[in-house]
C-alpha cells in the first residue's frame, strides 16, 4: 500500500528536494512535508510542488510535533551531512548526524501512526583497507573499522535504526548503502576533488571506484519509500573504473604523491577550505570500495540505468577539461614506453659496466698469501 503521509528531511538539498518533488507528483501520495533546518532554494521551492516546508531542525524534540500532528506514516530520513565544512565544523556535523538522527527516531518511537522508515546510509560503512574482499556484500563488515567523520557517524546512525527496529517491529525499515553520488547537479567532496585542474592521488595505488548517477540515486529513493522492500541493500552502478581512468576522462592532470605528503596535502585543504577530504577518504582514494549489487537487482527490484562508466561520461559533460582526455591518454602512454625504455637500457648498461668492474680472480700465490 502506498504511503499516505511523507516526511523528508534534508529537503533543502538536492536530493530530498529531487525526492520531495517526485513525491508530491505521485496522486497515491496524501501529503509530503519537507523539513530542514534552512529554506530551499527559490528554484528549488517552485519544483517541491505541493510539498509543505516546514523550518524545523531534527536535533530538536519539537520534531515529534510535526511528526504527530500531521499524523506521518512514513519517515524517509536524509539530513546527513557527509562534511565538516557543510554543517560548520565537525562538532556540529556529527551533532546533526548522530544527535539529530536519535531525536528523529525517539520522535518515530513515540508516534503510533508511522509505518515506515527508510535511511539513506553509505558505503562508507565498510570502510577502506587493503585487507578488503574484492566486492562488499550486505552481510559483511568493515576489515577496519571507520574510526571517525562521516564513515562513523553511519555506523553509529545504523545501530540506532538497528535499536529502534528491535522497539518498534511493526516499522518496516529499509537502509540503503549508497556509493558515491556523481552526476550534473551532484556537489560533493568527490565531485570537488575532481574538479580541481591537478589532482593529487597517493604513489603506488590506483584505486577502484564504483559511482552511482544522480538519477538512479532518484529511482531507488523513490521506489524505497513508496515500495515494501525491508532491509539492508548496497546501491550503486554496473562495474568499476580506476581511479586513473576516472581522472583521465575529465581531462585532469593526475600527479602522484608519497601517501605521508598527501595527508599534509589534506590538511592542507582542509585548513584553507579547497577540498575537504578526512582521512577515511583519504583511504578511500588509497584502496577503493566496490559493492555487490544483487540484492538491488533481485530483491528490491531496480537495476540502475547508467553503469559506473556512463554516469561519468554524463557528469563530464558538466566539466572543462584542462587537458583533452585523448592527449592525456597518448601521454600517458609515451611516458609508459619512454619509462620501459628507459629502464631496459639502464639494465643493459649496468649489465655491461658490472662486467667491467667485476674484479679479476687472484692468482693463487696471493689467495694462499691472503688465507694464511
Amino acid at each position: 500500500m502506498p504511503p499516505a503521509v511523507v516526511l523528508v528531511t534534508g529537503v533543502s538539498r538536492w536530493l530530498g528536494g529531487a525526492l520531495a518533488a517526485e513525491l508530491a507528483r505521485d496522486p497515491s501520495v496524501e501529503r509530503v512535508i519537507g523539513v530542514d533546518t534552512v529554506p530551499p532554494s527559490a528554484e528549488l521551492l517552485r519544483r517541491l510542488g505541493r510539498t509543505e516546508f516546514v523550518r524545523a531542525d531534527i536535533r530538536n524534540p519539537l520534531i515529534g510535533k510535526v511528526i504527530s500532528t500531521a499524523a506521518v506514516d512514513t519517515v524517509v530520513h536524509m539530513n546527513i551531512s557527509s562534511t565538516p565544512a557543510g554543517s560548520g565544523g565537525r562538532g556540529p556535523m556529527k551533532e546533526l548526524n548522530v544527535i539529530g538522527t536519535m531525536q528523529l527516531l525517539a520522535a518515530c518511537q513515540r508516534a503510533p501512526s508511522v509505518r515506515r522508515l527508510v535511511l539513506k546510509s553509505t558505503s562508507a560503512v565498510y570502510g577502506a583497507s587493503p585487507r578488503d574482499p574484492a566486492v562488499f556484500t550486505e552481510a559483511m563488515q568493515a576489515r577496519r573499522v571507520p574510526s571517525g567523520g562521516f564513515a562513523k557517524d553511519s555506523l553509529d546512525i545504523e545501530g540506532y535504526v538497528r535499536s529502534f527496529s528491535r522497539r518498534r517491529p511493526d516499522v518496516r525499515i529499509a537502509v540503503l548503502r549508497f556509493t558515491n553520488f556523481i552526476g550534473p547537479r551532484i556537489d560533493s567532496v568527490l565531485t570537488g576533488f575532481l574538479r580541481v585542474p591537478v589532482v593529487p592521488t597517493a604513489l603506488g595505488y590506483d584505486a577502484r571506484v564504483q559511482l552511482l548517477h544522480e538519477d538512479d540515486a532518484l529511482g531507488v529513493l523513490t521506489r524505497a519509500t513508496t515500495g515494501d522492500f525491508t532491509g539492508t541493500v548496497n546501491v550503486g552502478g554496473t562495474g568499476t573504473l580506476l581511479l586513473s581512468q576516472v581522472i583521465r576522462r575529465l581531462g585532469r592532470l593526475q600527479l602522484p604523491v608519497p601517501s605521508p605528503a598527501l595527508g599534509s596535502l589534506g590538511r592542507f585543504t582542509r585548513r584553507f577550505g579547497f577540498v575537504d577530504y578526512s582521512p577515511e577518504q583519504m583511504r578511500f582514494l588509497n584502496f577503493g570500495r566496490v559493492v555487490d549489487t544483487t540484492v538491488l537487482r533481485t530483491e528490491f527490484g531496480y537495476t540502475p540505468r547508467y553503469t559506473t562508466e556512463a554516469a561519468l561520461a554524463d557528469y563530464a559533460q558538466t566539466v572543462s577539461p584542462v587537458v583533452p582526455p585523448d592527449l592525456i591518454g597518448e601521454l600517458a602512454a609515451g611516458t609508459e614506453e619512454l619509462v620501459t625504455r628507459a629502464g631496459s637500457v639502464a639494465a643493459a648498461v649496468g649489465s655491461a659496466v658490472g662486467g667491467r668492474l667485476r674484479p679479476a680472480p687472484a692468482s693463487p700465490g696471493l689467495r694462499a698469501v691472503r688465507d694464511a
